[in-house]
């Protein structure tokens, strides 16, 4: 059985990559939990919650162990908070994606059905945003390997570029939803309205994260 220390003795990156996995699967449910709402399948929708919270809590159980466990005096060719600081900027995105699900158990509603089309495009830039950070750090190891430099670092430079117009995309597409949301905010009544504010802004965090979590694996980089 592996060891946390065996693991980063191994790589800095590979114990990250197993806490970004839970981290994905929270984000990939998102997608799910929206199609149940917009089936208005609330009963599926409550369920998805909490299958969320349980692979959040997972995410969580990875980082108190890899924090408890990152050793001091092993050698490491990043910097060791440079690594808490990726592992906490992860563990946020799988706290968010926690924080949609409850929301979407608060009340049983669904997005209006003249927004759906461009709250689709905006929760899939979201989720894009993360997805992207995700392959990126998949390829740490292969940089660590050509020691920070070369075409591998370049493409990663590249990624971390796209991430960030993501969430400049992302920002644009909620600013149009909260513009419909309050022109017609005497339809929905409060509770609705409420929850579409909160949620937006919650969904719009998730690429917030994803930059906030490509630009600090840029600066890791960049230090090397």
């Amino acid at each position: 059985m592996r060891t946390i220390s065996n693991l980063f003795a191994r790589s800095p990156f590979q114990p990250l990559q197993e806490h970004m996995l839970h981290v994905m699967e929270c984000a990939k449910m998102i997608r799910q939990i929206f199609d149940a709402q917009a089936k208005k399948d609330f009963d599926e929708v409550g369920k998805l919650a909490k299958e969320i919270s349980k692979r959040e809590h997972m995410a969580d159980l990875t980082k108190n162990d890899l924090r408890n466990n990152l050793p001091k005096g092993l050698f490491l060719p990043v910097d060791r908070a440079n690594l808490l600081e990726i592992l906490s900027v992860q563990d946020s995105i799988a706290d968010k994606c926690e924080d949609i699900g409850v929301l979407l158990t608060l009340k049983d509603f669904t997005i209006p059905k003249e927004m759906q089309k461009e709250f689709r495009a905006f929760l899939e830039k979201n989720i894009e945003s993360i997805e992207m950070t995700f392959k990126i750090m998949q390829k740490l190891d292969e940089l660590l390997e050509t020691s920070f430099g070369g075409t591998e670092a370049e493409n990663v430079q590249l990624m971390v570029e796209q991430v960030a117009f993501m969430e400049h995309e992302a920002d644009i597409l909620q600013r149009e939803l909260l513009r419909n949301t309050f022109k017609n905010e005497k339809e929905f009544g409060y509770g609705k309205f409420f929850l579409l504010i909160r949620l937006f802004q919650e969904i719009s965090a998730l690429s917030n994260y994803a930059e906030k979590l490509a630009n600090r694996i840029r600066m890791t980089l960049e230090l090397k």
